[in-house]
């Protein structure tokens, strides 16, 4: 009988049905990462989704045959030392296809309308002592018009292309950095940050895109233009953001994530002073976290345990 051993049950709201195979489930509201060893010691399938889960515990849990991780990225389990073991590793796909692009573009709404700058005028009372109807404290941009490059281009930034297209912003997709030939209908990625009045982060981490966007890339960018990131910290340095609206590089940011989360060790981006500027939102990685989303996730976890018990791993990764 599998044992399946639910370690962060907590990091999703919804009903998470029970797989339709004998089992024993062990769930766990939250685990902290010492304790993440000693829960698995009898664990057949482990549910995880921020928690890591290297190649010395791996070697400790001989009896692991499977790492169900209850999101996307799967960069918190060594991915090499699974498929030594012969262990399966199955991800979430496609849930957040709705959610994160609406709020990718609900950050560049917000920044390019300034709704943060105008509320505060109306707590201030500037609206109530104006002299007119209407109040231009703060300059709006239209996305209409506008210049949208996307990097990363999967079903995520996918969605976010065709949500821009319906507000009439042109769309480019970004090559890869550094790469050496363009694929076609793909933009050089140099070329594309400059030519964007918005950027929009959507791929995964990994060696190659930690540091994506760094102070090169921030002041290569037009003063004019918002930088959106719903993918992963990582992929830009944070020291430099905070930097580059600070001097005026960029005209505004919108992030959903941070290099480490929670942030209770600080974090550049966590500055007071940053915090209380209307061109910097900042919201605490619920991008994905749409109720239909999170149904969809915990449908499809327990889809991919099941598959794997059939014998017929789906979404696997490993």
């Amino acid at each position: 009988m599998e044992r399946i051993v639910y370690l962060e049950r907590e990091s999703i709201v919804a009903d998470v049905r029970r797989p339709a195979f004998a089992h024993e489930w062990v769930e766990h509201a939250k685990s902290l990462q010492t304790e993440t060893e000693p829960r698995l010691a009898e664990a057949t399938i482990a549910i995880v989704n921020k928690l890591q889960i290297d190649a010395g515990m791996l070697a400790r849990l001989p009896q692991l045959k499977m790492v169900a991780v209850a999101a996307t990225g799967t960069n918190n389990v060594d991915l090499e030392a699974c498929r030594a073991r012969g262990i399966v590793v199955s991800n979430i796909r496609g849930y957040a296809v709705h959610t994160v692009p609406e709020h990718a573009i609900a950050l560049m709404l917000a920044l390019s309308r300034n709704l943060l700058a105008y509320r505060e005028s109306v707590q201030a009372g500037r609206w109530q002592a104006s002299e007119q109807f209407c109040l231009f404290d703060h300059p709006i941009r239209d996305l209409n018009g506008a210049t949208l490059a996307i990097v990363g281009c999967g079903s995520l930034g996918g969605g976010v292309a065709r949500l821009a297209e319906a507000f009439g912003m042109e769309v480019l997709k970004a090559e890869h950095k550094g790469a050496p030939v363009c694929r076609p209908a793909y933009t050089p990625f140099a070329e594309a940050l400059a030519a964007a009045d918005v950027v929009s982060l959507h791929c995964p981490l990994t060696p190659e895109t930690q540091g994506l966007i760094g102070i090169a890339e921030l002041q290569a960018m037009k003063r004019s233009a918002l930088l959106i990131n719903t993918a992963r910290g990582g992929l830009v340095d944070e020291a430099a953001l905070l930097t580059a609206l600070q001097e005026g590089w960029i005209a505004g940011a919108g992030f959903d994530v941070l290099f480490k989360e929670p942030p209770k060790e600080g974090n550049p981006l966590l500055a007071p002073e940053l915090l209380a500027q209307p061109n910097f939102l900042l919201t605490p990685h619920v991008a994905w976290a749409s109720r239909p989303a999170m149904q969809a996730l915990a449908d499809q976890l327990i889809d991919n345990i099941e598959a794997f018990a059939r014998g017929e791993p789906q979404n696997r990764v490993a």
